[in-house]
Formats: structure tokens, sequence, C-alpha cells
């Protein structure tokens, strides 16, 4: 609450935001609790019993249905029995798209939720109980924080070319060997083509499904050429990036996709003669993402336990990537002030809301680092200056001052001698 006699003078709004906070500070952060980290968190553990609730399915036989729902609803009996390890991979993959913040991960997993509530309802195991348990409670966490998951699916166009590939060459071969079905053996329906494209793209080819006459076995043939060419380059579209993600990360640089979660972090744009100091007062509780176009600094930088990311701090683009939509502030900190200005505005174009702090190099730049929206700038080398006239009139007590003590708490207590 505010206290009613707060000072009225505006330029010591400082020490009222200090001494007279108008915010409430939360006892608990129930953000920490609830927000998108958690929700991913959660999918993964609904990931993992899912599957285990699938493999006890699977192994009981007969499975018994003597769930409230199976009274109700007539449930397939195949749906129950494999329906809890299918939903597990695709939640695995859901789980990893909810990492990255996509928005189509967040949709499939709002469906596959409501459809993984079913299996619990159905048999009323006892090993189904957490599933279930877990489940109505991630569920309401997931549609909390859809805004959160808003990035698009972001695939390159020969990753779209691929998958249409694939789609393309499973359509074809289940079309023909439906058309064909009376040229193959123990083909008989849509699902028996489908089954037959499948094994036959896999190379498995467990030969219950045999071509019989030589059109039948060039269209057999085709579909091997074609389904193994698009899987290989699909392969290839998909996980190179991975790999190249992997492989960066193992250098100390982070990709935009490994920063998709970060929230009340710290974004440090440039790294100049302040920003080593800088993160030693920030210190290891608090996250931090330094933006730098300089490749040596980032090898410098390695193993300071700090997220790296290349680039330029004034594209709007980087700035996205280093979540600063969802930071809690921005440092400006490299030695080029016009570069740090443009840093500054472009930051200020992607959130206009976040708090900017950016160092100077020269004192008459520091107007127009408050004119582009910086809300606090600090001139280094006017402070220095301002430190050594104290230190030399003061008798050094401007050392204690730097280490964050005072003259008394350096003399072991109070000075008794005033």
């Amino acid at each position: 609450m505010v206290m009613a006699n707060a000072p009225e003078d505006s330029t010591d709004k400082a020490l009222e935001d200090v001494f007279y906070p108008a915010d409430r500070v939360p006892f608990v952060d129930w953000d920490e609790f609830s927000g998108a980290k958690p929700t991913v968190v959660l999918t993964g553990v609904v990931t993992f019993l899912a599957f285990v609730t699938g493999l006890s399915n699977l192994s009981q036989t007969p499975l018994v249905l003597d769930g409230p729902l199976s009274a109700a609803v007539d449930l397939p009996l195949a749906f129950v029995r494999f329906g809890g390890v299918l939903f597990a991979f695709v939640l695995g993959l859901v789980t990893v798209g909810l990492q990255r913040r996509k928005r189509l991960a967040w949709r499939v997993a709002s469906v596959v939720f409501l459809g993984l509530v079913l299996l619990p309802l159905a048999t009323f195991q006892p090993t189904d109980i957490p599933l279930l348990v877990l489940t109505l409670v991630t569920y309401p966490l997931l549609v909390r924080n859809r805004h959160r998951f808003d990035q698009s699916l972001g695939l390159s166009p020969i990753q779209i070319a691929s998958l249409s590939a694939i789609f393309g060459v499973v359509l074809y071969g289940t079309v023909g060997a439906y058309g064909l079905r009376g040229q193959f053996l123990e083909l008989d329906s849509w699902g028996d083509a489908v089954y037959y494209v499948i094994v036959t793209i896999a190379t498995v080819g467990y030969g219950d499904i045999t071509p019989m006459t030589a059109e039948a076995r060039w269209f057999s043939l085709s579909i091997i050429l074609f389904g193994t060419g698009a899987f290989t380059v699909a392969v290839g579209a998909l996980i190179g990036p991975a790999i190249e993600s992997r492989m960066a990360t193992a250098f100390g640089v982070m990709t935009a996709s490994e920063l998709t979660l970060l929230e009340d972090h710290i974004v440090v744009l440039g790294y100049g003669d302040v920003t080593a100091s800088l993160l030693e007062e920030l210190g290891d509780e608090t996250e931090v993402v330094v933006v730098t176009p300089d490749e040596e600094t980032v090898a410098s930088l390695q193993g300071e336990g700090v997220n790296l990311l290349t680039g330029d701090p004034t594209d709007e683009g980087i700035l996205r990537d280093a979540r600063v939509g969802t930071a809690s502030g921005v440092v400006v900190g490299s030695n080029d002030d016009a570069r740090d200005v443009l840093a500054v505005i472009a930051t200020k174009n992607v959130n206009p809301d976040i708090r900017i702090v950016a160092a100077a190099t020269d004192e008459k730049h520091v107007e127009k680092f408050r004119t582009v929206g910086a809300d606090e700038v600090i001139n280094p080398r006017s402070i220095g200056g301002r430190l050594l006239g104290q230190s030399v009139l003061g008798g050094g007590q401007t050392e204690s001052l730097l280490d964050g003590r005072g003259p008394r708490d350096e003399a072991g207590g109070t000075d008794d001698s005033e």
C-alpha cells in the first residue's frame, strides 16, 4: 500500500519508489509454479505415465473395462489397449514443440489430453489413477498459458517439400494398391492398402501381401524408390538443424529454440568494458542472455554460466530470439554509442514496456539515449571521475563503497569514536 505522507517532489521519484513503494511484493511467485516451464515439465511427466499405462494395458490378458466411462460409452478395446502407448509417442513430440513454444504443439496437446482422459476412466485400474490426476492438473495449466505458446512452426521450404513428398508417396501408394488389389494376394480393403504401403516404404516386407503380376511388382518397386528417397530427404531436412543446434551448443552458443522458455531474465546487448563486472554483479541466480555479433567474445564467455546468442543487437528478429518480450530488463552495454542507440530503439519496438538501462561511453550521448527510450543512462567515465575525486578527498573510503561495504562495516561494527 502507499503511505499518506509520501513525498510530492517529482524529482525524487527514485527515492519515492524505494521508500514508498506502490506495488505489493508477492510472498509467493505463483508464476514459478503455473507458468510455461511447469506446463512443459508436467506434460513430459504425463507422457511418461501414459507410456507406463499403455504398457500395463498391453500386458493384461484379457483387459477388463470396469471404469465409469465404459458403462456409458462402448469404447473399442483396441483403442484402450494401444491408446496409452500411441498417445505417449504423440505427446513426446508435443513436449518438444511446447518447449519451443509452438502454437501447433499446444493445439495438438489440447486435443490429445482430452482423449487421454478416456483411458483411465475406461479401465480405472490402480495404476491409472496417477495418470488421471496429473492429466486433470496439467490441462488447466495448458489452457492458462495458451498465449505463451505463440510461435509458428517455422518450417523451411525444403522441410515442407520433404514432408509433402512423404504424404504424396503414401497417398499414391494407398490409392494405387487399392486400385490394383485384384493383382495382390491378401489385399482387400483400404486398411490393407495403407498397411502394405507403410511396410513397403519401411522395407520391412512381411510377405503377407504379395504382388502377383508384373504390373503390381513394378508398382511396388516404384513405392520403394519414391518412399525411401522421400524419407531419406525428410530425415536430413528435419534432423540436420537439430544436429547443428547441438553442435552450436557444444561451442557455447545458444540457438533461438533453446531460449524459448526463458522468462524474467536479463538481456545484455553487446559486450563492452562494463559488461564483465555487470555479469559478476547479476550473479548465478539471475538468468542472463548476452547478445553480441563478436564470435571472439562468445568464445571468451564460454563457461561463465550465461546464455550466449550470436547476432546483431540492433536486429529485432535477434531480440525476439533472445526473448526480450518476456525479459525483466535489458542492459545496453557495448563500447559503440551509435550502435547502442539503435539497439535501444529496436528493443522498444519489440517490447515498449521493458526497462532499459544503457551505458554511455561519451557523456554528450546521455541525453540521446534518454530520447530514444532508455529508462536510465549511466556514464561510467563520469562516475569513475567522481569516485576518484571522492577517494582523494575522503581518505580511501571509495574502495569500501565499491566493494559493497560502508566504513562502519569495514571497521567491524559501529564506529564509537563519533
